[in-house]
């Protein structure tokens, strides 16, 4: 019995064997397969973790193997798939991502957090950010779209209107402006602040309170490294908190912008679009156009977008460099663009549209 037991057991140990060689095999082809994935997004400037995805394929692929196995494979496939994400993220690193300011900047911080396995590039303007990706030199830029207290950045969607680039993603990064001062600075010393118009324009009632005179930066960060270099306790700059310790500055006081929920929103920027997203009802997409110089145009261009069931979040008008008095306009609504009534809806804007472009799709 020992014997045949001892036979039993070298077999099952052959056979267990043979199934890892194959195992081996699958596995460098999971691998290239995942080589691909990692490319793709980023390509994109695409998170490595999609969540939703996981579970879903974990659901999905259970049901392939028997009942009494399937909390086993479900075990077995979430290791698989943190194995694969710890090779993406290793694929990923030294992904170059152009920012507007120097390091400590908001969309440095905003940068660091969409693209974790990034490389940081700092760009002096939108423009410039925008422009390494247009060249190669960059696969991704991350630029702010919105502030929840000053409003649309300009710039940036005239770089969508003229511009090539594509959104495949957004976040929404918590803006708390802080003054910063050289060390011993008080308060009381101060006589003149520096930073980013947007930032100057959050805090302009503390600004005012205090009578100060405001001047212009090309970003916060840029703005710290200035006041830092002065070494003025008169001049000071308005930034994050985490910048007066790149640059050696106090803080005076925390949290001066007039809004207390102060967001800004930024976008992922590349040369590719992201094809994977605008299938899901609550995919965001982002649209630029202009309307025909014909009554009504407008009004029969939103009734369109309204009539498909699109959520329609964010609507501004741009004045159109080439042509005075004319305007262009940027949309972001929420749905499945990509899906048959996205489609049978772009189709229809174009009756009353002369430019239609989207420059976005996300998930959110």
């Amino acid at each position: 019995m020992c014997e045949e037991m001892r036979n039993g057991l070298a077999g099952a140990r052959k056979e267990i064997e043979d199934i890892d060689r194959k195992i081996a095999e699958l596995f460098e082809a999971r691998m290239r397969a995942a080589k691909s994935v990692a490319e793709y997004k980023k390509q994109r400037g695409l998170p490595v973790e999609d969540k939703a995805r996981e579970e879903e394929l974990i659901s999905q692929n259970s049901c392939l193997v028997r009942e009494d196995l399937r909390e086993y494979y479900a075990i077995f496939e979430r290791d698989v798939m943190k194995v694969s994400s710890l090779y993406q993220h290793r694929l990923m690193e030294g992904t170059a991502v152009a920012y507007c300011g120097e390091e400590g900047a908001f969309a440095y911080f905003a940068a660091k957090r969409m693209i974790p396995d990034g490389k940081t590039v700092s760009k002096s303007s939108f423009e410039e950010a925008y422009s390494a990706v247009e060249r190669g030199e960059c696969e991704l830029a991350v630029l702010p779209l919105e502030n929840s207290y000053a409003g649309e950045v300009g710039q940036v969607t005239d770089l969508l209107f003229a511009g090539p680039l594509s959104i495949n993603a957004v976040c929404d990064l918590s803006v708390d402006q802080t003054l910063l001062g050289v060390p011993g600075a008080r308060i009381s010393d101060i006589k003149t602040v520096i930073s980013h118009p947007q930032a100057l324009a959050q805090c302009a009632k503390y600004i005012k309170e205090h009578g100060w005179v405001s001047q212009e930066d090309h970003s916060t960060s840029s703005a710290a490294k200035r006041v830092a270099g002065l070494g003025d306790p008169e001049v000071a700059a308005i930034a994050c908190e985490e910048t007066a310790e790149l640059y050696g500055l106090s803080i005076l006081e925390k949290r001066i912008s007039e809004s207390r929920s102060n967001t800004t929103r930024f976008g992922v920027f590349s040369r590719c679009d992201n094809p994977g997203a605008g299938m899901r009802s609550s995919d965001g997409f982002s649209l630029v156009f202009t309307v025909k110089n014909e009554a009504g145009a407008l009004a029969e261009a939103l009734r369109i977008v309204g009539d498909a069931g699109f959520n329609m979040r964010t609507l501004r008008s741009r004045p159109r460099k080439e042509l005075a008095w004319n305007y262009y306009f940027y949309m972001e609504a929420e749905g499945a663009v990509r899906g048959a009534q996205g489609k049978k809806m772009l189709e229809q804007l174009k009756n009353c549209c002369d430019k239609l472009k989207v420059v976005g799709v996300y998930r959110q």
